[in-house]
């Protein structure tokens, strides 16, 4: 009992200096940008390694594809998984979260940040970084030149809003458009094992029109209908932060329309083909 008792004392004081150590220094405002961008880039190896050890042992498939299918398989993991997170607290900053309201008085929407939103995105630009690795080091098997091109404003993007607090919820609202990611992977997985005549592609292939449409068309326009009516505001960010607003949405939202372009032949193929 007294020895149960001693142990019981011992963990919860570990604990305690395993909580001060990270709210003293790991996540102190000073060192949180670069331990959260490490933290992603840490997570990103998990996943990878996890999707691999995961798909080894409950996917036939696996086992049979090259070796750099499987490298893209355990890659499109990590990214879902990237997207699934950076989309729920996206989500929450701009829809549930009053760190963005504007009914808050509390400075500029431009200029607002916090702990919580400052490390998602450090999260995010490691998972950038990682993958931009990946994609150089294996190009162009992982994606051509307009994945780095995305990637790098991208992660330019993350990293000055991340750094300097300015236009946090304007990189959040363009980060929801991850939510398509996850169908894109689905896409790729199922026409990889075999399966894109069945009907979990189709429906996946309409899933990924339907999500494109709403957080990569019409949500981008709606990002520069919010910053013309807060440009009052926009207007006082730095130089850089006020070039990124404008030069790195525009250059996505067309990315995404060529893409669309795509997408929707590609649906409209399959359907005739069905038909």
């Amino acid at each position: 009992m007294a020895v149960s008792r001693k142990t019981a004392m011992a963990i919860k004081s570990y604990q305690n200096q395993a909580q001060a150590l990270a709210k003293n220094y790991l996540l102190a405002d000073p060192v949180m940008p670069y331990t959260s961008v490490l933290g992603g880039i840490f997570l990103f190896k998990v996943g990878y390694d996890l999707t691999q050890l995961i798909s080894t042992f409950y996917f036939k498939s696996y086992n049979g594809l090259t070796k750099i299918q499987r490298t893209e398989w355990n890659n499109r993991g990590i990214s879902t998984i990237h997207a699934i997170f950076i989309t729920v607290i996206s989500l929450y900053f701009v829809f549930w979260s009053d760190l963005f309201s504007d009914q808050r008085v509390a400075g500029l929407v431009t200029f607002r940040s916090s702990p919580l939103s400052v490390f998602a995105l450090g999260v995010s630009v490691g998972y950038f970084l990682a993958d931009l690795g990946m994609i150089f080091w294996l190009y162009p098997s992982l994606g051509g030149m307009e994945y780095i091109i995305h990637h790098s404003l991208s992660g330019v993007a993350v990293a000055y809003s991340m750094f300097s607090g300015e236009g946090q919820l304007y990189t959040f609202m363009i980060l929801i458009s991850e939510v398509t990611t996850p169908e894109v992977n689905m896409r790729w997985y199922l026409d990889t094992a075999g399966l894109k005549r069945s009907n979990a592609y189709l429906i996946n292939g309409i899933l990924i029109f339907f999500a494109w449409l709403a957080a990569r068309i019409l949500l981008f326009g709606y990002v520069f209908y919010h910053v013309y009516l807060h440009y009052d505001q926009v207007i006082q960010m730095h130089a850089f932060g006020y070039f990124l607003v404008f030069v790195v949405p525009s250059v996505l939202a067309i990315m995404n329309l060529m893409w669309f372009g795509k997408i929707l032949m590609g649906l409209k193929k399959t359907l005739a083909k069905r038909q």
